[in-house]
């Protein structure tokens, strides 16, 4: 039997992980600065983190979602804490795409309505509802298409406003990124999430909180939209939550009310992955690797800005993205060919750093130092 081939496969064969550095079946290391797509958030392999699933793994691995589960309970408590969402409610799944269904499927039935708003280049996920509220046809199969999906431009505050005032009381809710991935590493405007807190408020839609790949402390602040000071109804979590062990959540606002039936899921909160989840959060407050997350952002954000050859660098904490000038689009299979270093792409032309917040500034140095000789490299090779 032979794998479905659904992505465009690196001749690599990645056997052993630890920290931000992986190795292959050769045992060539690399540094990983796009952690598997924003998911490694504390370092691969943290011995405190293989430590928790280890030991709740010898406890219990799995149970029914029918009976109490004191391990979700705590998780819900830590979660509270580090987000500073204290009355909210939470809901765990299995990834990042299903939290984002869960979260939009919640919104309709809060309202009673059928519109949703989205965003152009807006990436939420590949599952039914999720993938039709994403900006790219070609992942969007027949069965998935739908008219309760309205795409407005990002950060434009005039078009969000215009839709509500001729469709308020058919729009059930709003899902957006506080910093867009997929699309290059955008970032909402503090103007443009505040009104869509308040237009929410007027209308009675529900504000949603994509924060699937710009949460969990990766642009500074717990949850990236944290920085436009207003809160969101819904905030959809998964990658970075549990270091590599799938699991994906949401946060709910206090006035959405449960009701039995309304949400289900069979492995979502089992024990092993509130145990990774857990030792990420403890990690992240004992390590304090969200400040870190500024710090070293902010160090490499200035770097990059004074590289030769980087036309343009964007981003928050350590979620940055970075073009290339002419003639170096190549640079990312020059970094990883040449110098074993990973980074992240988004079309056509820009490099996307997704590295765990423990990286150290040894590490960053090291990234910086080959990125330059890796320009240097392009430069002299012959067209």
């Amino acid at each position: 039997m032979s794998l479905f081939q659904v992505y465009p496969l690196q001749p690599i064969a990645i056997t052993k992980a630890l920290g931000s550095h992986v190795w292959d079946d050769k045992g060539t290391e690399y540094l990983d600065m796009y952690g598997g797509h924003a998911v490694i958030s504390i370092g691969h392999t943290h011995p405190h983190w293989v430590k928790r699933i280890e030991d709740q793994l010898h406890k219990m691995a799995f149970y029914s979602n029918s009976v109490i589960m004191p391990i979700q309970e705590e998780l819900a408590a830590a979660l509270n804490k580090i987000s500073s969402k204290q009355d909210y409610q939470l809901f765990l799944c299995n990834s990042g795409a299903e939290a984002n269904e869960n979260a939009l499927k919640l919104a309709s039935f809060h309202t009673g309505r059928k519109k949703i708003i989205s965003f152009s280049k807006a990436f939420h996920g590949r599952t039914s509802l999720a993938v039709a509220a994403t900006d790219n046809p070609s992942i969007i199969a027949p069965v998935n298409e739908t008219d309760n999906i309205i795409f407005l431009p990002f950060n434009d505050v005039e078009a969000l406003t215009q839709c509500f005032a001729k469709q308020g009381d058919e729009i059930a809710g709003i899902i957006i990124e506080g910093i867009q991935g997929v699309a290059g590493i955008y970032e909402a405007t503090t103007i443009f999430l505040q009104t869509i807190r308040a237009l929410c408020d007027k209308h009675g839609a529900v504000y949603i909180a994509d924060s699937v790949q710009c949460g969990y402390g990766r642009s500074g602040k717990f949850f990236a939209h944290d920085y436009a000071g207003v809160n969101a109804d819904i905030y959809s979590m998964a990658k970075g939550m549990g270091n590599g062990f799938p699991i994906g959540g949401i946060l709910i606002a206090p006035h959405i009310q449960p009701k039995f039936g309304l949400l289900g899921t069979t492995f979502g909160g089992n024990p092993l992955a509130c145990a990774a989840a857990l030792a990420v959060i403890e990690v992240m407050e004992k390590e304090n690797l969200i400040e870190a997350a500024i710090q070293k952002g902010k160090y490499l954000i200035e770097a990059l800005q004074n590289t030769k050859g980087v036309k343009a660098v964007r981003g928050n904490g350590l979620m940055i993205g970075f073009e290339m000038e002419a003639g170096l689009e190549s640079i990312r299979q020059v970094l990883l060919n040449d110098f074993k270093i990973f980074t992240g792409e988004a079309k056509p032309n820009i490099v996307r750093l997704l590295p765990s917040l423990a990286i150290s500034m040894e590490e960053i140095d090291l990234f910086l130092n080959k990125l330059n000789e890796a320009v240097q490299q392009l430069k002299q090779t012959p067209a």
